[in-house]
């Protein structure tokens, strides 16, 4: 079984994910990524290669990210310790600082017991496929083993929220006086650095779930706990609320009345502002194709085309870098603007979409409404061939179903990568409808890919 999945190692830890892995994995990436020009000319000019390790701030990350700069020192790497910050932050610094590569220790949304390794190369972008497959096999070789004064060195990197949020507010089009938001921190890693930045930018603030103690990162909080921050939106009269995940990298948001705004909904609002400042590239969002409906209407209306992919921000971020766009994600709220970050931002995320309400004035369900969201209704039909969906049977239940929406709606089948399941997504103007038309076709795929009992 692979090792990396499709956003790092992740894994129980002290399960599969033990420091011995950590090391080793810290070992072998030294190994693959100290390898170029640009590392032989560091080499030459007498210098070490340079890393920057950075954790969310879950119990485990403590003696994971230890075990990390360990391997990474232990094989001539010098090391910036940058502490508990988000993942976007880590992958900040490495570009900002020109390091050559850099590990951050975060299992993102997971629960506490979990942990996991996310590496990026020179430039703070995260590592293709190819090069992971790399590091997984280098895992089993031999490692870089300098003595004597060769050995890198570990530091603290003083100035990394510092640095982040001077960033951030670079990258605000306008400031955010007048407003008022509730954050949910999900107890994680941008408990500390994400109040300070939206108070920078001239936000009336509130705080939730930042107050991190090793276990209760996204425990009943963050953006896959949403309704508590609704609530306090609510109650609060606020204007606006954000919640962010454990690593930071994504963000949902909540209207005055608490209702939700998911990626897609921020996604919308965005491009429309970016493409009125002339900064949307090519008149393009890139969307994955789980997006909803509404939001390729709402584009078509304002002249913006969608690009899709694959689920996954990695492949919105392959489809970004190829076509040099500015702007794509996911509904889930994983939005990258590419250009001030090489990956999913909450806090910049979150402080556009401010930027937008003050600049305009209007509210965040104002601004919303840009889209229809079409009633979504997604199926997972266990115990099937997931290879399977492209079975005559299946694959003309789709198209019939696809002949009955016609504009109206829109179906989708997808085999799960990592169970043996295929997900039935239907989309149109009514929910029973979507509901009705859902059920049929996973009635469709239960009697033709059933797997043998």
């Amino acid at each position: 079984m692979a090792l990396f999945g499709t956003d790092g190692v992740r894994g129980l830890a002290n399960g599969p994910l033990t420091a011995d892995l950590a090391l080793t994995l810290a070992q072998a990436t030294a190994v693959v990524l100290g390898q170029g020009r640009s590392a032989d000319a560091r080499r030459a000019a007498g210098k070490r290669l340079t890393a920057v390790v950075a954790r969310d701030p879950r119990v485990s990350g403590e003696f994971l990210a230890a075990a990390v700069a360990a391997g990474l020192a232990a094989s001539g790497v010098d090391v910036l310790d940058a502490g508990v910050i988000p993942t976007p932050a880590a992958a900040f610094l490495i570009g900002s600082i020109d390091a050559d590569f850099g590990v951050m220790v975060s299992a993102s949304h997971n629960p506490a017991p979990d942990n996991g390794i996310k590496i990026f190369a020179r430039g703070g972008v995260k590592l293709p496929d190819v090069v992971e497959r790399r590091i997984e096999a280098a895992m089993a070789g031999p490692m870089l083993l300098p003595t004597g004064a060769a050995v890198g060195r570990i530091r603290r990197f003083a100035d990394a929220e510092d640095r982040y949020v001077v960033h951030l507010l670079a990258s605000l089009p306008h400031r955010l006086e007048g407003i008022h938001v509730v954050l949910d921190c999900a107890n994680g890693a941008a408990s500390g650095v994400s109040p300070d930045a939206f108070r920078d930018a001239g936000a009336l603030v509130t705080v939730v779930g930042a107050d991190p103690d090793g276990v209760n990162i996204n425990d009943g909080v963050g953006s896959t706990h949403i309704d508590k921050l609704a609530a306090e939106v609510v109650r609060l009269g606020a204007d606006v609320g954000i919640a962010h995940d454990g690593d930071a990298d994504r963000c949902l948001a909540v209207d005055a009345t608490g209702a939700v705004i998911d990626g897609d909904q921020i996604m919308a609002i965005l491009a429309v502002a970016m493409k009125e400042r002339g900064a949307l590239i090519s008149n393009t969002l890139v969307a994955t194709v789980m997006s909803n409906l509404g939001l390729h209407r709402a584009m078509t209306e304002h002249g913006i085309l969608v690009e899709q992919t694959a689920v996954g921000d990695r492949y919105v971020l392959e489809r970004m870098n190829e076509g040099g766009y500015s702007l794509g994600g996911e509904q889930s709220g994983h939005v990258i603007m590419s250009e001030f970050a090489t990956t999913g931002d909450g806090l910049l995320t979150g402080l556009h979409l401010l930027a937008r309400m003050a600049e305009t004035g209007s509210s965040l369900a104002e601004l919303a409404s840009v889209m229809t969201v079409y009633p979504q209704v997604l199926v997972n039909v266990k115990g099937v061939d997931r290879e399977g969906v492209d079975h005559p049977a299946v694959a003309a239940a789709v198209a019939s179903a696809t002949a009955v929406l016609g504009d109206s709606g829109r179906v989708l089948l997808r085999a799960s990568g990592t169970e043996q399941l295929v997900r039935v997504m239907v989309e149109a103007a009514d929910v029973d409808r979507a509901s009705q038309i859902a059920g049929e076709l996973a009635d469709v795929v239960r009697a033709h890919l059933a797997l043998p009992a």
